[in-house]
Formats: C-alpha cells, structure tokens, sequence
C-alpha cells in the first residue's frame, strides 16, 4: 500500500472500528471487545508501517479536496506527526486492554458508546498527527474537542454533565475565538496554510504582529493547557479513568502541544522566530505555567487531581522547550511527548486501578496500599520517578535534551525552572510513594481488597516497562527527531 493510501487507512480506520464496535455493542460485549482491540490493533500496524519511509526521509503526502481556491484538506507525514501517530496508535491498544478491566470493574454504564467515541477520537488524532496545512488541523482538531465531550459526560450526572460544559466550552471558545483568526491571519499574510519547513512568515509580518500571532496561537490552542487557558482539565477529572488517561496521554493534550510545536517549527519557522523579540514571552508564560501547576498540584488532598495539575505543569515543558528555540530543545520537546504519555498514563492507570479496587481517591487512604496492591504501586512508582525525571525512566531522557537546549541557549529562565520544578515534583510524588510502602495501614480503614481486575494490571505493567524501556531503547524516536531539526 502507497504511503498516501496509508494516511486514509489510518483515518478512516478506527472510524469504521467505531460503527463496528456501535453495532457489537448490541450483542455480546466480547465481540465488542474485541473490535475494539481488532481496530486498535490494525490501527497501530497501519500508522507504523509508514515509519521506515519517513527515517528515509520520504514524506508521503495527500490531497483529499479543495474546499475553496486555495484552502484544501490535506495530509503530509512528517517526522513530528510520525512521532504522534505512532503513540497515539500505539498507546490505544494498551488504553483498550486497560479500559475492558476498569469498566467491568467498576460495572460503568454505557460502554458501547464508551468505546465508540473513543475510537472516533482516535480518528480524530491521526488526521491531527497527518495534517498537511493549517485548515486540516483545525477540522480536526474540533472534531476531536467534540467526539471527547461524552467521554468526560460518561457518567451522566448533574456535577459530571456541568464539569463536561467547562471542558467543551473552554476548548470550543479558545479554538474559534483565537485559533481560527490566527488561522486566517495566516492565510492572509503568507497566502497559504502549508507547514514547510522554515516557515511560512519569514517577510511576511514583523514586530509587534509576530507575538500577537503567536499568542492567537498558543492560547487558541487551549488543549495545551497553558494558563490561564487551563481550567477545562482539572473539569475533566471527573470521566472514567480511561477517558482521563485519553485526555491526558495519549490524544487530547499530545493534541495540543504537539500542534503548537508544529506551528513554531513549520509555519513560524525556528529562525524566524528567534530573531523576534515580540516572541519572547512563550518562554516566560510556559515557565509561570510549569512552576504554579506544581505548586497548585502540591496543594492537592485528591489523587486524580494531582495528577491534572501535574499533567499542566508537563505540558508546558514541550511548550517551553519549543520556546527555547534551538535544536536539542526541539528534540527534547518532542521525546518529551513520549517520555509524559508512558508515564502519565501509568499514573492514571494505577489512580484507576486503586479506585476499581478500594473505592479510594484522597492521598490519606493511600497508606500502606502498596502491600495490598503491589504491581499497581510498583507501576505507580515507576511513572512518578519518571515525572521526577530520575534514570532509569523516559523522563530523565526527555529532560536531558531539554536541559542540554537550554545550556546551548543560555536560556537561564529555562534552566532555573526545570531545576525548581523538578524539586515540586519530587516534592508531591515521593510523599505517595513514601505512604504507599513504608507506612502501614490504619486498621479497620476502607475494605479489605487486593489488586483490580487483570486487564487492568496487565495494562498498567505494560506502561511501566515502557517507561524504563525508553529510557534504554530510543534511538529510533530520537533518529526521527533530528530530522525535524536537520531535514
């Protein structure tokens, strides 16, 4: 199959999965199971088969239809969007296995429609990761913002439906208020959309109007939840867990920082940007961003919401990384997107798995539970070291590369907030870690419980061997990252 054939598959794909796993549904939940882990399966090989072609550097590429003179659909596989798209894909087959233990656990409601908007918004996230210009990401960008809203309304009622509105309405006004005008800016000023490398605005606009369009952007862009446009993440908090680890590891905020890092490094340009001082502000906003989600997430008395604020303190290390404008920064942003997905789904994988367990969400109940449940706290463990950022976890490699850019830039800002931040993480993970194994349990609290459902277990250990694993074997994603700074 033709590289451009691949991209369609790819799209089209878990959307037929979704009317296939609709229709299951209203037979036998196995079947419809197995669709789903079928699809998501198919998925993975289809949008991973493109790989060896683009570390060749081939850049397969489509054009579906112009919807007016010089606005198209388009697609185009890059060495970013590769790198989204195979774990996106990747990480729905684990999310999928996971997903079958919690909502049998947990005896949820509604799984069909659970698994087949899931499955349309994975749909969603590759014509996203394959967009060729900026019309295509912004269609799907929406349709993604739209497919995720009955995810976070699962549970249906009054406090989940009014938390939902936050999400949608927070997302949907940032992306027309601001993301579309930039949009069309853009198309005005560079008389196209495309992403080329270099960039689109060099001569184009000057001054003032780069920072303004990049703040159209970044804040239009409300997935990557950098303050103030933060607020509809925390509101999510209260979908299923699945959903959670949807949101924040494998589609929804990979959405959103990786469509800002392709806008620097492809219609902004790194050189173009560099040399505007208007621009200059990215750094400090992702900064303030990373240091108050820490120190809000240190506050937090609820495991879930912890890990929310932690998720928006992650975030905007790819952002700032980005900001920093120089090659192993670029580089480090983009591992970095690995480097949080492996360990924030972990960590939302075995908050789910304790609640399917023990009925437990507050971080005081969570003494000695690491006797009790000790694959899930062992998972837990792993991908809180990897927030830290200690070796042998994906986090120390991503942090690294950011680091190493920040050093190369004498970006001092860059340096003193990945240092303090790190310090923040430390400062609410190891306290759970601590409580977990070496303070006993108070007798006669919560139910007596071992560990969730075996789906569940199996899911979250997967996770956390990825996490190690890639700190040991990530020669091929960081191959595929040069290219975008060295093409």
């Amino acid at each position: 199959m033709s590289g451009s054939m691949t991209i369609i598959a790819s799209l089209v794909i878990p959307f037929i999965g979704a009317i296939g796993i609709a229709l299951a549904g209203r037979f036998n939940d196995n079947l419809r199971e197995a669709v789903t882990l079928i699809t998501a399966g198919l998925l993975a090989w289809t949008v991973w088969s493109l790989l060896p072609e683009i570390l060749a550097g081939g850049r397969p590429a489509i054009s579906v239809g112009e919807i007016v003179p010089g606005i198209e659909i388009a697609f185009k596989v890059e060495p970013l969007g590769m790198l989204f798209a195979a774990l996106a894909s990747g990480l729905w087959i684990v999310n999928s296995i996971y997903s079958i233990g919690y909502m049998r656990g947990n005896q949820e409601k509604n799984q069909t429609r659970f698994y087949t908007f899931f499955a349309i918004a994975l749909s969603a996230a590759m014509g996203i990761a394959f967009s060729g210009n900026l019309f295509t990401l912004f269609l799907f960008y929406e349709v993604l913002t739209l497919s995720t809203y009955p995810l976070v309304s699962h549970k249906g009622d009054e406090k989940t439906v009014r938390s939902a509105r936050v999400y949608l309405g927070v997302l949907i006004t940032t992306s027309i208020g601001l993301f579309l005008p930039a949009i069309i800016w853009t198309y005005i000023a560079a008389g196209t959309g495309d992403f080329t490398m270099g960039g689109i605005l060099a001569g184009k606009i000057s001054g003032p109007e780069v920072g303004l369009l990049l703040g159209l952007f970044v804040f239009g862009i409300g997935k990557a939840a950098v303050m103030p446009v933060h607020r509809w993440l925390p509101a999510a908090m209260v979908a299923p867990t699945p959903v959670s680890a949807l949101l924040h590891a494998v589609a929804v905020v990979k959405a959103g920082v990786f469509s800002i890092t392709k806008i620097i490094v492809y219609v902004f340009g790194i050189d173009f940007l560099a040399s505007a001082p208007s621009a200059d502000w990215l750094m400090y906003a992702a900064a303030f961003t990373i240091i108050a989600a820490s120190l809000v997430a240190l506050k937090q008395t609820n495991l879930k919401r912890l890990l929310a604020y932690s998720t928006i303190a992650q975030l905007s290390y790819v952002v700032m990384a980005t900001a920093i404008l120089k090659p192993l920064a670029e580089i480090g942003a983009a591992i970095h997107m690995v480097a949080h997905a492996f360990g924030k789904i972990t960590l939302f994988f075995a908050a789910g798995a304790i609640y399917v367990a023990s009925k437990k969400t507050e971080l005081y109940q969570l003494r000695g539970i690491g006797h009790r449940m000790p694959w899930t706290m062992t998972a837990f463990t792993i991908g809180a070291l990897s927030m830290i950022g200690v070796p042998p976890t994906a986090g120390f490699v991503s942090k690294w590369y950011i680091l190493a850019g920040a050093f190369e830039a004498d970006n001092y800002v860059a340096i003193a907030t990945i240092i303090g931040s790190t310090v923040l993480n430390a400062a609410y993970f190891l306290p759970i870690i601590y409580y977990a194994w070496f303070v006993p349990e108070k007798p006669g609290v919560g139910k007596d419980h071992g560990e969730a459902p075996m789906m569940a277990v199996l899911a979250l250990t997967i996770t956390a061997t990825l996490t190690i694993g890639f700190f040991l074997f990530n020669a091929t994603a960081l191959e595929l990252e040069r290219q975008l700074v060295s093409p």
